[in-house]
């Protein structure tokens, strides 16, 4: 791209998100990004060090407004019962004056965290859940 607008540009107030096929309306943010692991590769009369791609750690969070008590008690439940939680998440973000939509479905989301308690006066309440997983799927981006 030898250019672009400035209005083009994504804006992330136009996200959203779902959990399996639940909208989530507090959504406020969300992340997923992949960490990938490497092995180096020592080569005989060369001084730099190579890479060898030997897998990924796929890692997230989101982050709602609180307004209820939804996923502390599904981990909650989980949790006592002996399981892990997982779940799937699809992120949208499609501004208006972008030059189109980009949406990611994480497959097997492991939630990680439950916070029982985080709470203080005169402060809205949210909470961020962070999460692991190993499979995605583009289901639209956006093209040059």
């Amino acid at each position: 791209m030898n250019t672009f607008e400035d209005r083009n540009v994504i804006n992330g107030t136009w996200g959203e998100a779902w959990s399996g096929s639940d909208y989530l309306a507090e959504v406020i943010g969300m992340s997923a990004k992949i960490e990938m692991d490497f092995e180096t590769v020592n080569r005989v009369r060369k001084l730099g060090k190579g890479k060898k791609l030997m897998g990924y750690e796929g890692k997230g969070e989101i982050k709602l407004n609180k307004v209820s008590s939804k996923f502390l008690k599904l981990m909650s439940e989980n949790l006592k019962a002996g399981k892990q939680t997982t779940i799937s998440f699809t992120s949208k973000l499609e501004d208006p004056d972008a030059l189109g939509a980009e949406r990611v479905h994480i497959k097997d989301a492991t939630l990680e965290t439950m916070t029982l308690v985080d709470w203080e006066a005169k402060k809205l309440g949210e909470e961020s859940i962070p999460f692991s997983f190993t499979d995605w799927d583009l289901l639209d981006t956006i093209d040059e």
